[in-house]
């Protein structure tokens, strides 16, 4: 194990002990990181350090639960996303959740994940996340969670209370949405 693994592990297991200056270190270490997850979720930098702050008190106190089965980069960024779909249920944008349900039978034969286009390749995740800020709340929540977090229909719609049909209708127009802003602020894509 390499010097700076072992710094790692000490700051978890200080943070396990409630040592300030371990919860500072891990902080620091996980901050860039996190805030991207946290961003993705969210319209501006003020609402991702919001659920920053809200996921990092969650995880200073249940660090005691870290089993080690998995990394804790990996337990500290499910927190993070269920800290976002929290504060996305308790925002004023929630009730849109709701206003589109639809029957199952309207996605049959529709494939999971359409396939993207190759020309997308070549834009920077700077590019991508700026156009997914521009995506309703509703819509870059869904698509989080189905295409980064690898959460089915079923898993989507069970953690944000909507129906199967919902989450599916949200992710198609998410994708279309984002294709859109994309090929405005990129007219090669086009």
């Amino acid at each position: 194990m390499d010097q700076t693994n072992q710094a790692f592990d000490a700051a978890i297991s200080g943070c396990i002990e409630g040592d300030r200056l371990s919860q500072k270190r891990v902080y620091e270490l996980m901050y860039g990181k996190m805030l991207a997850v946290c961003l993705r979720y969210t319209k501006n930098h003020d609402q991702a350090k919001d659920i920053l702050q809200d996921g990092f008190i969650k995880v200073f106190n249940s660090v005691g639960k870290f089993t080690h089965e998995g990394s804790f980069e990996g337990w500290v960024r499910r927190i993070m996303v269920h800290t976002a779909i929290d504060h996305f249920r308790r925002s004023k944008h929630a009730y849109l959740l709701l206003g589109e349900d639809h029957a199952m039978e309207e996605f049959e034969g529709l494939p999971e994940e359409e396939p993207e286009p190759e020309d997308l390749m070549g834009l920077r995740p700077a590019d991508i996340i700026n156009a997914m800020q521009k995506v309703s709340p509703v819509y870059r929540t869904v698509l989080n969670l189905f295409i980064f977090e690898g959460m089915t229909h079923v898993q989507v719609a069970e953690n944000l209370g909507i129906s199967v049909g919902t989450s599916k209708s949200n992710l198609a127009k998410a994708k279309a949405k984002l294709r859109r802003i994309l090929q405005q602020a990129h007219p090669h894509l086009s």
